[in-house]
């Protein structure tokens, strides 16, 4: 069953779907649009039609309704178009002002039905675009799911971190005490006032010591010898500790001890997500020590090895490099068939050939690769070579890559949109196994929490979704790791359900394949936990 629904002020139009599209009775109008949708989830478990779960989701999840399965307009369009050869920009984050829909202009629902109509004629009878529209909405929901819980983290342990680090805040905004000392001795290590944020400056003062530099990067001081040095790299360690992740950036994007980026699914033309705002994708060290369960709570986390080798493995169907991707570390069997045993070799000879790395030492070591892989070479080089003529190449399940600019034809660089086409079908079809997973992933842990809910009430009577939030959730996705936030209890469950997703993903994808996809999978309340196994203070 599928519905269509489509705002109307602080209405919806709700209209019934068959599979193919077809209207089953006439459209009707919900007054209440969050009581419809909680009803019909708990009723129907419909498959929801909409234009974008970014604007339309978030209204939902406020009031506390979950659904299980949708079909975004917004984001099947987007790669339906790229398809045809144009491009789409994703959709701004949700305006979450008072109100239900009031931010959302209203659309006409003849229009928005008229164009899932299309999108299912494009579409067609193509299982794997199905499939890959199914999991880009999944990938939608969960997106807005992740943007609505946040993810646990102590905003005092930051304060203390910041503290430790920086000295106290200054309530006038002034730079912080640390930085401040570090000016002074660096300034004090040149004999003059420089300000170590002026590469201008620091090149002057340099040459007045006889050291002449043409860059002051990190990597072209590093090894110089001057005091002044250490405390220069220390003073750009601590300025972008201050500017990317300080007071302000605490302030901005960490309430109720949750960090809340706004995730942004299919931002990336690989499929890949991004986020706006406060780095959501990106957690570097200085903030993991503050990544704390709730009390009682642990984290789950799970990425998955080697992902983008073994996806060439289950792509290419290359015998020997399906067998070596059916091992816990693909790049030893390789290295024993190709490179004498030597894993370095290996791992630089199969990075080498999905990025395009194939001069100097990396030739000598792709043909001997070549020699004994022939399929899973010759997959990607003629994607390169396909992308050298200016043609479009597609990742397993259909996702296209952009297609040359006007400019390119003229004055492009043939190697260089060689080596983004050779990489493009890997690293698209990757995202789309890690959406597979994340959608797999979404549904048991939903279950599990309606199963939990269920037995504690000691009814039989079914729970909304919105319990399952304060058992099991996922709180963290990129690329190819996943991390849930689960009771203690829970935890092992949670593991189980992330292999068994990873394998279900592997099936989609691929069918019965001999390819592994192993999650290294760590339990720990401390996201940032050391590989000793050290613990930061907790609150």
């Amino acid at each position: 069953m599928r519905v269509l629904l489509v705002p109307q002020d602080e209405q919806a139009v709700l209209t019934y779907l068959a599979d193919d599209g077809s209207t089953q009775g006439d459209p009707t109008v919900a007054e209440d649009p969050v009581a419809a949708v909680a009803e019909l989830e708990r009723d129907e478990r419909p498959r929801w039609v909409w234009e974008d779960t970014s604007r339309i989701y978030p209204r939902l999840l406020e009031r506390g309704v979950r659904v299980r399965r949708c079909h975004d307009l917004a984001l099947v369009g987007a790669i339906l178009a790229m398809r045809a050869g144009s491009a789409t920009v994703p959709s701004a984050p949700a305006d979450l002002r008072p109100g239900l829909f009031d931010a959302n202009p209203n659309s006409d629902p003849a229009a928005v039905l008229a164009e899932y109509r299309r999108q299912l004629r494009d579409i067609g009878d193509d299982r794997a675009l199905h499939l890959l529209a199914a999991a880009e909405s999944a990938g939608g929901l969960a997106a807005a799911e992740m943007t609505f819980d946040g993810l646990p983290f102590s905003a005092s342990a930051h304060r203390r971190h910041l503290d430790t680090m920086l000295g106290a805040r200054p309530l006038d905004g002034s730079p912080p005490p640390a930085l401040v000392e570090l000016e002074n001795q660096i300034s004090s290590a040149f004999g003059r006032r420089v300000n170590p944020a002026s590469p201008v400056e620091l090149v002057a003062a340099f040459a007045r010591v006889g050291i002449e530099l043409t860059s002051t990067r990190a990597h072209v001081i590093r090894d110089i010898d001057h005091p002044a040095v250490p405390l220069l790299l220390r003073h750009r360690d601590l300025s972008k500790l201050h500017a990317a992740n300080g007071w302000a950036w605490l302030d901005t994007w960490v309430r109720d001890d949750r960090f809340r980026p706004v995730y942004v699914p299919g931002a990336v033309v690989s499929g890949r997500w991004a986020s706006r705002g406060g780095g959501g994708l990106q957690i570097p060290k200085p903030l993991r020590a503050s990544v704390i369960a709730d009390p009682g709570y642990t984290f789950v986390a799970a990425d998955a090895g080697q992902l983008e080798p073994r996806i060439l493995a289950a792509m290419s169907g290359d015998p020997g490099m399906v067998a070596a991707a059916g091992t816990a570390d693909l790049y030893a069997p390789v290295a024993a068939a190709s490179f004498g045993g030597d894993r370095s070799h290996a791992k630089v000879a199969v990075l080498g050939v999905l990025y395009g790395a194939t001069s100097g030492e990396a030739r000598g070591l792709l043909t001997r690769l070549r020699a004994s892989f022939p399929g899973a070479v010759a997959l990607v080089e003629e994607a390169a070579r396909a992308g050298e003529r200016g043609e479009v190449v597609r990742s397993w399940l259909g996702r296209a890559c952009p297609p040359p600019t006007p400019q390119w034809w003229s004055a492009g660089d043939a190697h260089a949109r060689g080596r983004f086409t050779r990489n493009f079908v890997v690293q698209a079809t990757a995202a789309e196994w890690a959406l597979c997973l994340l959608a797999d992933l979404r549904g048991r842990l939903a279950g599990s929490g309606a199963r939990r809910s269920e037995h504690s009430s000691g009814s039989g009577a079914r729970r909304s979704d919105q319990d399952s939030r304060t058992h099991s959730e996922l709180v963290f996705f990129q690329h190819d790791e996943v991390v849930v936030h689960c009771p203690v209890a829970d935890s092992e469950y949670a593991a189980e359900a992330i292999a068994e997703s990873a394998l279900a993903a592997t099936r989609l994808m691929f069918g019965d394949t001999a390819v592994r996809f192993p999650m290294e999978t760590r339990i720990d309340r401390f996201y940032g936990v050391s590989a000793a196994g050290s613990e930061p203070d907790s609150d």
